[in-house]
């Protein structure tokens, strides 16, 4: 990418060659694939809006419920968790469509398909389930053969100790500039390693017990999570996590630079500033 020169800073300080291609290309796909799966996930659930714990369903004591309840008021939306309803109408278990009172766990607009249709969920669930492994091998056989996880996530003692004082830096939206944005933070490699080394195979793992004929070649995976249903209960709130840090990336990309940061991630160079900007600003 040609950049513009600087009387302050020659080129070839300024921009920062960020991300690999590789790195780039697998990000664009995993967040695709997470999209759908999220949206054909919630399709799915909505088929039973349940979610319970050990190997078989208990239809009285779900662990979290979402539907549609009876008033005196008429219908309302009710969720429950550990025992604790929330009215949630015109979010979860029912929503407005077209002017319609739609009984939904969750509504229309963010699920695939549109309108109720399990069997079209599952396999746009299934389908892109397989898109992201694969996708996320290679980038995980990329990371260890060009070291990338040790040299660049894998935070060190020195970096731990700034954890509370990157928080609040966070907290204050004052981010690294300059050479300080050559590397991530210890905040970002502790995300990035908790969703490559944890979430993310929780996730397949959990989807994978679910499966009756994966149940029968490895049995082991229900033993491990406790069950059918509790490995259902698990892939949840996985998922949910995962959600949250995409939220969360998504505000950090706003907040620290959005183009900036969308030029490193399409492109690979990140603008490092003017040499007189401090390192964190």
């Amino acid at each position: 990418m040609a950049a513009v020169p600087n009387p302050d800073r020659p080129v070839a300080e300024r921009w920062y060659f960020r991300h690999a291609a590789l790195v780039r290309a697998t990000h664009w796909i995993n967040a695709v694939c997470f999209a759908l799966l999220l949206m054909s996930g919630l399709q799915i659930f909505n088929a039973h809006p349940a979610l319970y714990v050990g190997e078989q369903s208990d239809f009285d004591h779900p662990a979290m419920s979402i539907r549609a309840r009876l008033s005196e008021n008429g219908l309302v939306g009710e969720t429950m968790f550990a025992g604790h309803s929330f009215d949630t109408s015109g979010i979860l278990g029912i929503s407005n469509e077209d002017g319609q009172i739609s009984q939904r766990a969750f509504p229309s607009w963010i699920t695939i398909p549109s309108n109720q249709d399990l069997a079209t969920g599952r396999r746009w669930h299934f389908f892109f389930a397989w898109l992201l492994v694969l996708n996320g091998l290679v980038y995980f056989t990329w990371g260890c053969v060009r070291r990338h996880f040790d040299r660049d996530l894998l935070p060190s003692r020195r970096e731990l100790s700034h954890v509370g004082r990157e928080v609040l830096e966070h907290l204050r939206l004052r981010f690294p500039r300059g050479v300080a944005a050559r590397r991530y933070n210890v905040l970002q490699q502790l995300s990035y390693l908790s969703v490559v080394f944890l979430l993310f195979p929780l996730m397949i793992l959990t989807g994978l017990t679910m499966s009756p004929g994966i149940d029968s070649a490895v049995p082991q995976l229900l033993t491990l999570f406790g069950g059918r249903q509790s490995a259902r209960l698990i892939h949840f709130f996985v998922a949910s996590s995962l959600t949250f840090f995409a939220i969360v990336h998504l505000v950090m990309v706003l907040a620290s630079g959005v183009w900036n940061n969308l030029r490193s991630m399409i492109t690979g160079w990140y603008d490092l500033g003017n040499p007189r900007t401090p390192d964190v600003a």
